[in-house]
């Protein structure tokens, strides 16, 4: 990973975490999502602007199709996100939510696609496993009903960060939306979703406005931000590097809770998110060594094709050329005719 990227990730693992503990001292709920999101789109116009005229980016029926996924499944995530942010502690609920996507990640990719991870990758999703397990306080702590809402709140919402990361990261690489746009559009998409259910509520609105709008300013600050660092990093650099730096997030986020809300067991909860972001980095890596090992195992073609897309993904070779290189079978590598 250049030190752009890793720079790009730690930003963004910081101001997610950061905008996080906003969301967790607000009274969360669709009208403070509507808000951040209303407040973001003003926010980041001039910048949407200056991409869609400097870059003259292609938007057609399918990338629109990709902004309208990216709005629904963002707006599912930030609805669950807040409901468990009402019943459970940031250091509980946070870790939760950001550390089971790659085991789902890994028990897909082992039902679906038949894929064998390497052991350091199986160990990695154990320590996930556990770490998930400790950071809940074991079977005697889910015994309190609101402790098993906040853990079935941060599990679904570490489905949905699964299905939108898989998503979005299609729409940035292979359909080249820009990171910028496809947030800015996501964020277009969330308003006009959540728009029937707040015309009704403008009381709620104008209350949840006077009471945190320190809180929905940092978030509609903060997370664009985070995410369109982390879709800029991923523009040039391969998930495998991307993924386990930007987990460091979920060690940041146990840190604010414990100290800064006062949440109880900051031992354990530190320590079982540590757990948590080894594991991510050894599921990272074992997979990693797979996709070396498996492309050694293929004829020569395939493997060149599988090292273009990897080196595509690294930025070390351009897009227009990996596209050329599919559509016409393999060859040389090498830029299409202008």
């Amino acid at each position: 990973m250049t030190t752009l990227a890793l720079g790009l990730v730690l930003v963004a693992a910081f101001s997610h975490a950061t905008w996080n503990l906003f969301a967790k001292r607000s009274s969360g709920g669709a009208p403070f999502v509507w808000l951040c999101d209303a407040l973001s789109v003003i926010l980041y116009a001039p910048l949407a602007i200056i991409v869609l005229l400097g870059q003259h980016p292609r938007i057609g029926a399918v990338e629109i199709a990709f902004l309208l996924g990216s709005a629904v499944l963002h707006l599912v995530y930030f609805l669950l996100l807040q409901r468990g942010y009402r019943v459970g502690d940031l250091s509980l609920v946070y870790p939760l939510a950001r550390g089971t996507g790659p085991v789902l990640s890994t028990a897909l990719a082992i039902a679906i696609f038949g894929e064998r991870p390497s052991p350091v990758a199986l160990l990695g999703a154990l320590l996930v496993a556990v770490g998930v397990f400790t950071l809940t306080g074991g079977l005697r702590a889910l015994r309190s009903v609101g402790a098993r809402w906040a853990v079935r709140y941060g599990l679904l919402t570490g489905v949905v960060i699964a299905a939108y990361t898989l998503w979005d990261k299609q729409a940035v690489s292979a359909l080249l939306i820009p990171p910028v746009l496809l947030y800015y559009g996501a964020s277009l998409g969330r308003i006009v979703l959540l728009a029937p259910y707040i015309l009704g509520r403008w009381g709620a609105v104008a209350e949840e406005w006077r009471a945190h709008r320190r809180e929905v300013l940092g978030v509609a600050l903060l997370s664009p931000l985070s995410y369109i660092l982390v879709l800029t990093a991923l523009a040039f650099t391969p998930v495998s590097y991307v993924a386990p730096a930007r987990e460091i997030s979920i060690l940041i986020g146990a840190a604010l809770g414990t100290r800064l809300l006062a949440e109880g067991d900051a031992v354990r909860r530190l320590a079982s998110a540590g757990a948590m972001v080894l594991g991510v980095v050894a599921l990272a890596v074992g997979w990693c060594g797979c996709i070396v090992g498996f492309s050694k195992g293929r004829d020569a073609e395939d493997a060149q094709s599988f090292l273009m897309e990897d080196q595509c993904l690294a930025g070390h070779v351009g897009r227009e050329s990996y596209a050329h290189y599919i559509k016409h079978g393999g060859g040389d590598i090498a830029e299409p005719a202008a």
